[in-house]
């Protein structure tokens, strides 16, 4: 018999079952799947199932193979029904003998799962209403057998060999199993572990299923985020990135690899995104958020976390959201600690400006690159992210409401602050941020172009970061930046000035508040000292 064959007519199952006797085999198990009176609320009277024959043929011989040689059996072979069939016939057979029930078991499981994933096989439902429609069975295999179409049903034989005697007694025990006892090896997403929540379920996977959460960075709180949500089984992960890869990233973004350092973030996150759970859509933002591109990035999906390391893009993400009434997830993270807040537009909660109404600039507190962090910190409150966010689509009890989460690790110490909305907060998210101003940023990959140029370069950056990483180039002068923003006394105002930090955030501050000041030709080196070759 052929593993794997198409039959337009009723099997004949005691045929079937005894092509796949041998002696050596002690176990026996097959799968039914028969046509029932009744799909997801709506009333069925008859199927319809058609198959590209050719290529169905050859992917499912390869399952019925992988089988034998993955569970050792003896035998395997699966039939699948097509045309029109009614109300208890019988759709598919697959069978397995073995030398042990257990294997029998674990390879017809395997092929019946592998056959609904894989094999390009179409169903027409027709239902009682009048209505019907071609699905492909890809879309009828669920993680649970609750889920199945077609009911399940599962026998098996014990065949007691007398070696010493040369007698075989074949034992007439049959019963039916729904759920064997094996570990399914097909490659489908299970969220039996979080179904079993009474909170969950088969209602609240449906949710997540349909849920398009939109993560802005994929570093330190990115990487969890995305991995939790993505393994959790929401329906469509946007990620927006526009970083490449960096050495220093990997001891706190371990989605990532060594050998991927350059590459970019959201490429590479949707990869292994995609290999995590291959049931889920990954849409790819390669591009920074910005005020030009805000509108767009947000339309269409239902949440949005902000897992970025600069104050620039939180509040832009934060008025972005209020704007377009989309609930956000915030955390921000400094060495050893942080904090959690949640906006939510329908309870009306108090939004980042409510709390800080002058956005805090870049530079003023040290992001990862500049004041250090332990891989684990952002780890931690990337974690706690995805679970409001999984809190807030399935409404589950204990969210962040009117209140902020600070948590320091090293103490492990945390406590809640109450937040309220001010009464003054447009909560229109018409105000924009200023440090987005490209005017203030140029770029150089050498010191020696910008003196040609006419700058005055001013390495703004603390004695010890320029002893320890002293810049490829000598500066004109080195001013730490408190100590610049104290006094600018013997600063000439008609001199166009270059400030340079480590990575850029504090040099644009500085220029920003020189601006300020008159200083109409202070500019900010874009990247900063890590920006500029190396080798002079």
């Amino acid at each position: 018999m052929k593993a794997f064959a198409f039959a337009a007519t009723d099997l004949d199952l005691q045929a079937l079952r005894l092509q796949l006797a041998d002696p050596a085999a002690g176990g026996y198990a097959s799968f039914e799947g028969w046509v029932r009176n009744h799909n997801e609320g709506l009333a069925v009277h008859r199927l319809e199932y058609e198959a590209f024959a050719a290529l169905a043929e050859k992917e499912g011989e390869r399952i019925v193979q992988e089988a034998i040689d993955r569970f050792g059996v003896v035998k395997a072979a699966c039939v699948h029904r097509v045309g029109s069939l009614a109300i208890g016939d019988l759709a598919v057979w697959v069978g397995v003998s073995s030398r042990h029930r257990a294997e029998a078991f674990a390879a017809c499981r395997y092929i019946i799962d592998e056959v609904k994933h894989r094999v390009p096989i179409w169903k027409k439902e027709h239902y009682v209403n009048g209505d019907s429609g071609w699905v492909n069975c890809e879309r009828c295999a669920a993680p649970s057998r609750h889920e199945s179409h077609e009911h399940s049903h599962h026998s098996h034989d014990h065949h007691n060999h007398d070696h010493a005697g040369h007698g075989h007694a074949h034992g007439g025990d049959r019963s039916d199993v729904t759920q064997p006892h094996v570990a399914s090896t097909a490659l489908t997403p299970d969220y039996s572990r979080q179904m079993t929540l009474r909170d969950v379920g088969e209602a609240g996977q449906k949710k997540l299923a349909a849920a398009r959460v939109l993560v802005i960075g994929a570093g330190g709180l990115g990487v969890p985020v995305l991995s939790y949500l993505a393994g959790a089984g929401i329906g469509t992960l946007g990620i927006v990135d526009a970083d490449t890869l960096d050495a220093s990233n990997l001891h706190r973004q371990t989605l990532y690899a060594l050998s991927d350092v350059g590459q970019g973030k959201v490429t590479l996150a949707a990869t292994r995104l995609r290999e995590l759970n291959p049931a889920i859509a990954v849409v790819e933002h390669a591009e920074r958020f910005a005020n030009n591109n805000a509108e767009r990035l947000l339309a269409g999906y239902d949440a949005v976390v902000e897992c970025s390391d600069n104050f620039t893009t939180k509040f832009l993400v934060n008025d972005a959201a209020v704007r377009a009434r989309k609930p956000a997830v915030f955390a921000s993270v400094y060495q050893y600690e942080g904090q959690l807040q949640v906006y939510r537009p329908e309870r009306d909660n108090a939004c980042l400006r409510c709390l800080w109404p002058e956005a805090t600039r870049d530079g003023l507190v040290g992001n990862c690159a500049e004041a250090g962090v332990l891989g684990p910190v952002p780890g931690v409150f990337g974690s706690l992210q995805a679970l409001e966010t999984l809190k807030l689509l399935l409404n589950l009890p204990g969210q962040l409401v009117d209140e902020m989460l600070l948590i320091d690790l090293l103490t492990h110490e945390q406590r809640k602050l109450r937040t309220a909305r001010r009464a003054d907060c447009a909560h229109d998210g018409s105000r924009a941020f200023a440090a987005e101003s490209s005017d203030l940023e140029v770029s150089f990959g050498e010191l020696r172009p910008a003196l040609s140029a006419g700058f005055t370069v001013i390495d703004i950056r603390e004695p010890h970061e320029v002893s320890d990483a002293p810049l490829p180039q000598p500066p004109s002068l080195a001013i730490p930046m408190g100590n610049l923003l104290k006094n600018d006394n013997e600063l000439d105002p008609e001199q166009r000035y270059l400030l340079v930090c480590a990575r850029g955030s504090r040099s644009r501050v500085a220029a920003e508040q020189l601006r300020e000041r008159g200083f109409r030709q202070a500019f900010s080196l874009r990247g900063g000292a890590a920006s500029l070759t190396r080798s002079v």
